[in-house]
């Protein structure tokens, strides 16, 4: 392990960096390079034995882009306890919000990085898909 990661995790997020989802290279081109509020994010940041899609360490903020296989898993409730556990706070998207709403996905972002301290999952939680 290093850092609290394995070589096998670490390999893993160098290949998912070369492989984003439209998605996620939509919501990349507006966290990359300190764009939304100067904040900086790190994209496929393996965190322990996951990786997670976007993170702000200096926040502890992780941003996920779910799609329909997410909804009620229990892998990721097991994962965003182990992540809350570490310190981190787990702002989920649909992935559809991010096609079609882009704005208000960077406005929930925002708004989380602006107020560390509220529960996410009840200040903006994507609607079931």
């Amino acid at each position: 392990m290093t850092a609290g990661y394995s070589q096998e995790t670490l390999a893993r997020a160098k290949s998912l960096r070369h492989a984003l989802t439209d998605q996620e290279k939509k919501l990349w081109g507006a966290l990359r390079d300190r764009r939304l509020g100067g904040f900086k994010f790190r994209k496929q940041q393996p965190i322990g034995p996951f990786i997670a899609d976007f993170v702000c360490q200096d926040q502890r903020l992780i941003v996920e882009i779910d799609g329909s296989q997410h909804a009620e898993s229990q892998t990721d409730t097991a994962r965003d306890a182990f992540l809350n556990d570490k310190g981190y706070r787990v702002l989920r998207v649909w992935n559809n919000e991010v096609t079609g709403n882009l704005s208000g996905v960077l406005t929930a972002i925002l708004a989380a990085l602006s107020d560390p301290h509220p529960p996410i999952a009840s200040q903006w939680a994507p609607p079931s898909p």
